[in-house]
């Protein structure tokens, strides 16, 4: 009888255990107001890893993006459609819009939602045309479209939405209004905000990517939200084309400054610093690599400028080389990842007249004698204070040297001398022939 009442006990608190447990679920909200790229990609998949974790009833994700990288979207689809946890994707604020990778990973998850007066889209697949790109002919061209839009195909279908205009976001760069992605059920909701979107949903049903039918229940939920680490935030914002090619320029000069001033240490190290972080932003975005050739050329210009001395011409075509690189340097589908032509002009004008200006002054530097210790004298004006005879003392720097004449004859105190020699302590010098001043007769 004792082991049934403690049977039934132990019963009783596991069901207020499990009760407890389910009262607790909560949404995990992230907001994803950027490019999707390595960490964006990163920062999608940790949330939805916490969720599944803490047992949330769902993750939401509010977004608003241009695009990005198709792998990084790639990564996100995948971990999406395969999340034991629901994930609801809204397109927010007015104004937001889920352009080309955005559209794909808004396809992609459980609900699909959007605000008023947010748009989705234009997932036509680019590529930048340069001197430096890999020519793309049309067999390459169709290949890369179809590759798009037979994912597009995948997770529209799975998803129980409308293939066709899916797919024509991908092949004919169709936008879609909240409206119009409600009207051809590319989404399933337009909603003013998280409750009105959880109220929508409340008593109806979707498909999940294993074709199971479930419903949330949301409205009243707790909404928690997760944002990134510092790692992460420190590592998106080195994300940005326009930041790395700062950093890389700023390292570049203060080497230049060691360079000029060797044992400055401070230059040196900061330049190191700045150009590591900047290579390991680079290696996360698609980078060409041949725009670093445009660079380099360009320092070469700058010091043969302060060396050759043009007037500026091997100036401004380093400033040239400076900005095409910069502007060549990330190969980004979308402007948003690219370096921006304002910001090449801005870092490569005064970068380059920096540099040719610290690179001339090193070059006169080594040209120039040595004008402290001892070689310094050499050259220089003094006063005999004690007569010459042939030995004395001549007063040169401020300072009181023995000294001989490199003449026959004696030279008296207060003379002009010039420091021909040094031979260890003692100067060899030479009188200054002082014209004379006597006025020259004249004939009337």
């Amino acid at each position: 009888m004792k082991m049934f009442s403690t049977f039934r006990i132990l019963l009783a608190l596991s069901i207020l255990l499990a009760l407890a447990c389910d009262c607790s679920a909560e949404v995990l909200k992230i907001v994803v107001n950027d490019t999707i790229q390595p960490i964006s990609a990163e920062y999608i998949s940790r949330a939805i890893d916490e969720a599944v974790r803490r047992h949330d009833d769902a993750v939401l994700i509010e977004m608003n993006t241009p695009g990005g990288l198709v792998e990084s979207t790639r990564h996100i689809i995948e971990k999406i459609t395969t999340s034991p946890v629901p994930v609801i994707l809204y397109v927010t604020p007015a104004g937001s819009h889920a352009g080309s990778a955005g559209i794909f990973i808004l396809e992609s998850a459980d609900v699909a939602a959007m605000a008023p007066g947010t748009a989705a889209g234009a997932a036509h697949p680019v590529a930048l045309i340069g001197p430096f790109s890999p020519k793309i002919d049309d067999e390459m061209k169709r290949k890369i479209e179809n590759d798009t839009a037979a994912l597009m195909r995948s997770v529209a279908s799975k998803r129980g939405r409308n293939v066709q205009a899916a797919e024509s976001a991908v092949l004919e760069s169709k936008s879609f209004t909240d409206q119009e992605a409600l009207q051809q059920h590319l989404i399933d909701y337009v909603a003013s905000s998280d409750d009105d979107l959880f109220r929508q949903m409340k008593g109806k049903s979707f498909k999940r990517f294993d074709g199971q039918e479930i419903s949330l229940s949301l409205s009243g939920q707790a909404i928690v939200p997760f944002g990134m680490t510092l790692k992460e935030q420190i590592l998106n914002f080195l994300m940005d084309p326009n930041i790395a090619f700062i950093f890389l320029a700023i390292g570049a000069l203060a080497l230049y400054a060691e360079f000029n001033h060797p044992g400055a240490v401070i230059p040196g190290t900061v330049g190191v610093v700045f150009i590591l972080v900047a290579a390991f932003a680079l290696n996360l975005l698609p980078t060409r690599y041949a725009a670093f050739v445009l660079i380099l050329g360009a320092f070469a210009l700058f010091a043969a400028e302060a060396k050759f001395a043009t007037h500026g011409v091997l100036t401004i075509g380093g400033i040239a080389l400076l900005t095409l690189g910069g502007l060549l340097l990330v190969d980004s589908p979308i402007p948003e990842m690219r370096v921006h032509l304002l910001t090449a002009l801005a870092v490569s004008i005064p970068l380059g007249f920096i540099t040719a200006f610290l690179m001339g002054i090193a070059i006169r530097a080594r040209r120039n004698k040595m004008v402290s210790g001892a070689q310094g004298l050499i050259g220089e004006s003094g006063i005999v204070q004690a007569a010459l005879s042939p030995r004395g003392k001549v007063f040169v720097h401020g300072e009181l040297w023995d000294a001989v004449s490199t003449q026959d004859g004696d030279i008296a105190a207060g003379q002009t001398v010039v420091v021909r020699r040094l031979d260890g302590l003692v100067l060899q010098v030479e009188p200054v022939n002082v014209p004379n001043t006597a006025p020259t007769p004249v004939a009337l």
